[in-house]
């Protein structure tokens, strides 16, 4: 067995790390993960940590889950991958019929890719070459959020919303029509009504100065993830669905966060019943095991790229993994985990426990704000909320908090200065109400 110090070694010498910066990364002792164990982390040394972050959002039944393990096992015996290609494989079909069945009413035809983004560059490429076929090809552009995140692929950054992610490549990306948030967007105490009316008049200027021009309206429904945990006012989704079909656009919803019951349903679109053009799911679709996605689009879309091989109508996109059965065999028993254990209903009185908990962390003086959305939430740090001044960027309050959480046994994330909640939903009341209280002390403690 390698020993730690190689291992760590190993790792400054040769790993780039993914939204770090690794000259600070250099400086310090790496954590090593060598095995988990429900909804713990275990590193190289035997240290157990709660996975406060579901392993960027995607493990939603912990780590190590039998049933799981052995549906990836069943499945090596008898074919790791096979090309979607020109051929099939028994676990891709089975898989898209259940999604089918899962997902909104209408959403009748499964592309799979392996990741978020992908899921979104495949979707906005749908909807581009869908008014080709019909006939509008004038309709190019897509109206985005403010604070929105669909992924660090070129298409997913153009109708992305955070500048410290995308204004670097901003010369690469496409044009899009950015909607601003109002500017209380993240205050607590503004009226929602008041906020989703500003949204919505925003959104229809958009499209009425741009009518005819509109390809689709792309969001993450509900809560937006990286941005900040931000909430949407309620009854937003609904009528930003209206407004599409009123102004005959797609609306491409992105549930590759919010989806499989990180809302409380199994989608976030269930709660306003809209039912969109198109959905985007990866994260929590094979449980945190392997890497996988999927894009699902109406039998309106579909049946647009139909036609002789010669008119070119094929959607020329596709990945080599693509449907690959390993990933695609747990995502089957992950759903069937859901259904078997009745997981949305037995996840209600968690939601609400982790939700009550929540409100205790106002009593921290430097808590500006907490949102909570199904087992989701974010935790705003600032250095006087009264005078609503933050803390510098360069003071990295995350980051601290989070290291601070680290040596108390649990593993978090920070967005900048907000602090991210989301564990597995499996997650006990008692690893939930551990989680909450290493959080609330490590904000005490650094801020």
């Amino acid at each position: 067995m390698i020993d730690k110090e190689t291992l760590a070694a190993w790792d400054k010498r040769y790993l780039w790390h993914p939204f770090t910066q690794m000259q600070d990364w250099l400086a310090e002792a790496p954590v090593i993960i060598a095995c988990g164990e429900g909804c713990y982390l275990i590193d190289v040394d035997g240290n157990r940590y709660i996975d406060g972050v579901a392993s960027m959002w995607t493990s939603v039944h912990g780590h190590n889950h039998p049933e799981l393990n052995t549906a990836l096992k069943t499945q090596v015996d008898k074919v790791a991958h096979s090309t979607l290609l020109g051929y099939s494989n028994i676990p891709a079909i089975e898989l898209a019929k259940k999604l089918v069945e899962l997902t909104p009413v209408g959403l009748n035809k499964v592309f799979y890719s392996d990741n978020g983004s992908t899921a979104v560059e495949i979707a906005l490429k749908m909807v581009y070459q869908y008014w080709q076929h019909r006939g509008e090809p004038q309709r190019k552009l897509f109206v985005h959020f403010d604070k929105a995140y669909h992924g660090d692929t070129i298409g997913a950054m153009s109708v992305g919303g955070i500048d410290s992610f995308h204004a670097t490549f901003d010369s690469l990306l496409f044009k899009g029509l950015r909607v601003s948030a109002p500017e209380t967007y993240r205050s607590r105490h503004t009226n929602d009504s008041v906020i989703k009316t500003q949204w919505l008049n925003a959104v229809e200027n958009v499209l009425s100065t741009h009518s005819g021009q509109i390809a689709g309206i792309i969001l993450e429904p509900l809560i937006q993830g990286a941005g900040g945990m931000l909430l949407s006012p309620r009854g937003f989704l609904k009528e930003l669905s209206a407004l599409a079909k009123q102004w005959k656009t797609l609306l491409i919803v992105d549930e590759v966060m919010t989806g499989f019951g990180r809302t409380g349903k199994m989608w976030a679109c269930e709660h306003e019943a809209v039912t969109p053009d198109l959905l985007c799911t990866a994260k929590g679709l094979a449980a945190g095991y392997l890497p996988l996605a999927a894009t699902l689009a109406t039998d309106e879309i579909y049946n647009a790229f139909l036609g002789e091989y010669k008119d070119l109508k094929t959607f020329f996109h596709g990945h080599t993994f693509t449907g690959n059965p390993l990933a695609c065999a747990v995502a089957l028993e992950n759903i069937a985990i859901f259904e078997r254990e009745n997981l949305l209903s037995r996840l209600q009185p968690t939601i609400e426990h982790f939700k009550n908990r929540l409100q205790e962390f106002y009593r921290l003086s430097h808590v500006s704000d907490v949102r909570v959305c199904g087992l989701a939430a974010g935790i705003d740090l600032m250095k006087n909320p009264d005078t609503h001044t933050p803390y510098p960027f360069e003071e990295k309050v995350g980051i601290r908090v989070c290291k601070e959480a680290l040596t108390r046994g649990a593993l978090l994330r920070p967005l900048v200065n907000t602090i991210v909640l989301m564990p597995p939903l499996q997650v006990s009341i008692s690893a939930l109400d551990a989680l909450l209280d290493i959080a609330y002390a490590s904000i005490e403690t650094v801020c």
